[in-house]
């Protein structure tokens, strides 16, 4: 089994919830949970903490749980749990570092579950830092983030709002056209500052994905005033960065009032 601890090759001060929320101000964010207990026999970042977190800063937060695929039964019981009596608005999903591959119909049980109860599913794509330059990346395939995995499970459940997060390298094309076809898919930006964005990503940005991308920047690695500052000077219509920077998000996770 991997051992996830030491893998991240950058610099990063670790900050309290507090410093956290002064971070967001004025902005809202995604807060989420972590649970690849099975995988990686560490413990989960629990659904009630981060829920009573963004019970405390309701303007900055909003929670998004994690259950682990591998967990069966009882990751479909947790879901449950998670939506209706602690009121997360959506799940998390790494499955490099869960260890599962999202197109494998012994998890579909799961996503049926999720797709029932109307919340999105956001899962990690592309390349991760996790083993990164390990031998055996530290036993953590990198298969299992390749978008097309993504698009088998959007074709099985296309009611299931699926969000793939971070540029998708070394898929980006990939990427770029599971989510030209499939309407309940969904691409966001966290993960790599700007100016860094393939230039494959950055000339759909303005064009078919315009409605299907998100703001997003992997706090705390990279911070929102980098990220923001990078993307604004993005030539890109107002129009359009607004929809990124909020309108989409709005929409998808019916944040409006």
């Amino acid at each position: 089994m991997p051992d996830l601890q030491h893998h991240f090759r950058m610099e990063m001060r670790v900050r309290t919830v507090e410093e956290m929320a002064a971070d967001f101000e004025g902005l809202r964010g995604v807060l989420l949970a972590w649970d690849a207990e099975t995988f990686s026999r560490r413990p989960a970042v629990t659904n009630d903490f981060v829920v009573s977190v963004c019970r405390r800063y309701p303007d900055r937060f909003i929670p998004f749980g994690s259950v682990d695929p591998l967990k069966g039964e009882a990751a479909i019981a947790e879901a449950r749990r998670a939506v209706r009596e602690l009121g997360v608005k959506g799940f998390k999903f790494h499955p490099a570092a869960q260890g599962f591959r999202p197109s494998d119909p012994r998890h579909f049980p799961l996503f049926e579950e999720i797709a029932g109860l109307r919340v999105p599913c956001l899962f990690h794509a592309g390349t991760t830092g996790l083993g990164a330059g390990t031998p055996g990346g530290s036993g953590i395939a990198l298969a299992p983030v390749q978008p097309i995995q993504f698009d088998t499970l959007a074709a099985a459940f296309p009611t299931l709002v699926i969000v793939c997060a971070h540029p998708a390298w070394p898929w980006q094309l990939e990427m770029n056209a599971v989510a030209a076809h499939k309407a309940n898919l969904y691409i966001d930006l966290s993960g790599w500052a700007p100016r860094y964005f393939p230039p494959e990503l950055t000339h759909e940005l303005g064009r078919g994905l315009q409605d299907k991308a998100l703001f997003g920047t992997d706090y705390p690695f990279i911070l929102p005033e980098r990220w923001l500052r990078e993307f604004e000077a993005f030539d890109l219509p107002l129009d359009v960065k607004e929809k990124i920077l909020w309108r989409n998000a709005e929409r998808l996770l019916d944040l409006v009032d």
